[in-house]
């Protein structure tokens, strides 16, 4: 490969690992600190990326669907934990792979009826749809550097949050020990609600900056769960830097993967995993049991 294909593939690679990253946090977040199995962790990517598809056809304006869509994916978050999520916290986690399992058959079925099985494409804004030269004969879109930009300025707002708030003190004493929280008098349910629609609304947002590079279909949250599950247990359960860590290594595997070895390229995310908990069982920055 050439210089400037090498410089496309690692921008490529970047944006991906970062928007996985989106998704991974949540998903490591209520993991980590739910204790619950979220198989419909994905199904809120979908719901992003149809809302983004729909707001952004009725308002004309891709800026303002994601506006209006961001509040949704918050609320419809603090809905399914009220209404569903909460009462997975002191089961068995073959009760939470069953119920979220049905979440996934819900959310699929409400999206066919209200949005129907056909696929969808959402226009690049047109002040984002030009290109950055590489080379002479190459060329990188300036949405995907958007999409890395505003990915890198949420990882950076998380990072503040995390480290430098009293929500984020809780979380990160959350994510260590719940029932010492529990003994600090701290309202659990309300820090378990705030994190699994922080969560949600994180993953959306994946789905709402994907939609005008990939089609939008029924049933794309299951592919991005799967992936996204890799990212956790490399990173390790419960981390936002294991999380991002993860990220990148999966960004820059799969998308090298598929130039360097196609033949191998669905295998290569998966042996890295498997390299990493052969080193690290626990995942890169999880907690050893």
């Amino acid at each position: 490969m050439d210089i400037g294909t090498i410089a496309i593939q690692l921008l490529n690679g970047l944006q991906y690992g970062l928007l996985l990253f989106l998704i991974a946090a949540g998903l490591t977040l209520i993991f980590g600190i739910l204790g619950v199995i979220n198989l419909a962790h994905g199904s809120f990517y979908m719901i992003g990326a149809y809302l983004a598809y729909w707001l952004s056809e009725k308002t004309g304006s891709f800026a303002l669907a994601i506006a209006l869509a961001l509040p949704a994916a918050l609320l419809l978050g603090l809905v399914v934990e009220r209404l569903a999520i909460s009462f997975l916290y002191q089961r068995d986690h073959l009760y939470q792979v069953l119920l979220t399992y049905g979440l996934i058959l819900i959310f699929n079925e409400l999206q066919r009826i209200v949005w129907g099985n056909d696929v969808h494409g959402v226009a690049v804004p047109a002040i984002l749809a030009g290109v950055v030269e590489i080379t002479e004969s190459q060329s990188y879109p300036v949405y995907r550097l958007f999409i890395s930009a505003i990915c890198l300025l949420v990882a950076a707002a998380m990072y503040v949050a995390i480290h430098s708030t009293r929500i984020g003190m809780m979380i990160r004493a959350g994510s260590s020990s719940r029932e010492m929280v529990q003994i600090l008098g701290i309202d659990v349910g309300r820090l378990f609600a705030i994190v699994f629609s922080v969560g949600a609304a994180l993953t959306a947002v994946a789905g709402m900056l994907a939609a005008p590079i990939n089609s939008v279909y029924p049933g794309m949250g299951e592919n991005v769960l799967i992936i996204s599950f890799v990212v956790v247990v490399i990173g390790g359960i419960g981390s936002i830097k294991g999380a991002f860590i993860g990220s990148m290594m999966i960004g820059l595997a799969d998308t090298f993967g598929r130039v360097m070895v196609p033949e191998l390229s669905s295998m290569v995310v998966y042996a890295l995993m498997a390299a990493v908990l052969l080193w690290r069982p626990s995942g890169l920055y999880g907690v050893k049991a």
